[in-house]
């Protein structure tokens, strides 16, 4: 019933095209201690969104510091989805190691979108959708994909604004609920033949946990 799905973790890669943070004045506080381990470029990043000098991230922070191919912000939902994602300690913010993997997850999404973005036009449609959710192995039918399509695409608010369809972190989003509702219904559907028999409280707890 299932197709073999695939690890929705995207390939690493060495070509990144980061986010940039907004400038926010001198790169450290005067009383502030060196970087710690790791890079030392994305930590001067990681300074300029802490815009508070606290030495972690709050949402807000980090939606300042990311922006689709067309210079929108993240969508807020999309930043908290990260936030839970790699807010490992549950503090509510982001050190610096939290941040070193987000960022790490946010440039290899970035590849997969612009590998199945086939006309370059900053968001994904129609067929470059069907073809991405085939390469996670999710055969959804053509509905599911409509209702997808239409749930995460964010309309241009002008004539002059970005094209109709999904943004990158509207499809990092609707990338990681199909992922999270279908391991829900997987861990149900015990046999494996498509179909389960749910109580409310099941079908609320399922739908109300997808990111």
């Amino acid at each position: 019933m299932y197709a073999q799905q695939q690890n929705l973790r995207p390939h690493h890669s060495q070509h990144h095209h980061h986010a940039r943070p907004a400038s926010t004045g001198p790169m450290y506080a005067s009383n502030q201690r060196g970087p710690p381990a790791g890079d030392p470029q994305l930590y001067q990043y990681f300074s300029a969104v802490d815009q508070d000098r606290s030495g972690s991230i709050s949402v807000t922070e980090l939606q300042s510091a990311l922006v689709n191919g067309n210079w929108t912000r993240f969508d807020l939902d999309t930043v908290k989805m990260l936030m839970g994602i790699f807010d490992t300690d549950r503090s509510g913010t982001i050190d610096f190691k939290e941040f070193s993997g987000l960022w790490k997850y946010i440039s290899d999404w970035q590849n997969v979108f612009r590998h199945f973005d086939r006309d370059n036009s900053g968001s994904i449609e129609g067929q470059e959708l069907a073809q991405a959710m085939r390469s996670f192995g999710y055969n959804l039918s053509p509905q599911i994909l409509t209702l997808i399509e239409r749930k995460y695409a964010s309309a241009p608010p002008t004539a002059y604004g970005p094209p109709p369809g999904i943004t990158f972190d509207r499809f990092v989003r609707a990338c990681v609920v199909v992922k999270t509702l279908t391991e829900s219904f997987q861990r149900v559907d015990t046999d494996r033949d498509g179909w389960v028999q749910l109580s409310y409280e099941q079908f609320m707890n399922m739908t109300l946990t997808a990111p």
